[in-house]
């Protein structure tokens, strides 16, 4: 038996498995489907990259269903190495990064499928829609950020007797730069 006869032979077993795999899955089988999907990876051989590319992003769906979902991602991103244009392994990451608060990266991967195909509608509504989400989320990081800092000041100044209310930040509209101003009594100057 020649080297391709072997190939060829793997590959058809491979396929097969895909296909008892899809079934599984069908039937909502996922734990089934996911060890089926890892079976057919070991038996494709290497060359054959967008056969490997479905495998990848077959077994991530079904890891999906089982909310594995950082395992998932990265099916996803191994099945769009091996396959670059492959959007629904592109939009399966997509709605993934999304789930797990990854919002940019979700973006990311919204734009990219819309290069590829300008017809997705999900994409599309995504990339009107997580902007808006992503500057909300940022806001709510910087606020907290804020908190947290104003707590660490306040643990400084304490043993001297002050706290951040003792300091007054003033932006200069004309130049965007800031000052600080002691206060001696801040609850007299309101």
């Amino acid at each position: 038996m020649s080297f391709s006869d072997l190939f060829q032979r793997r590959r058809e077993e491979s396929s097969r498995l895909k296909e008892e795999g899809n079934e599984q899955f069908k039937k909502g089988d996922y734990i089934e489907a996911e060890s089926t999907y890892s079976r057919a990876l070991q038996m494709c051989p290497s060359s054959f990259q967008k056969d490997r590319s479905i495998l990848f992003s077959n077994r991530a769906a079904a890891r999906m269903k089982q909310d594995k979902k950082e395992m998932a991602i990265s099916d996803c991103s191994k099945a769009i190495q091996l396959n670059p244009s492959y959007i629904r392994a592109i939009l399966r990451r997509a709605e993934l990064y999304e789930k797990t608060d990854k919002l940019d990266e979700a973006l990311e991967d919204y734009k990219s499928i819309l290069e590829k195909d300008p017809s997705v509608h999900q994409a599309r509504e995504a990339c009107m829609r997580l902007p808006k989400q992503i500057e909300e989320r940022n806001e709510r990081l910087k606020e907290d950020m804020l908190g947290k800092l104003k707590d660490l000041g306040n643990l400084v100044l304490r043993p001297f007797g002050l706290s951040t209310e003792n300091f007054q930040v003033k932006q200069d509209s004309s130049t965007g730069s800031y000052s600080i101003n002691f206060v001696q009594n801040p609850n007299n100057n309101r």
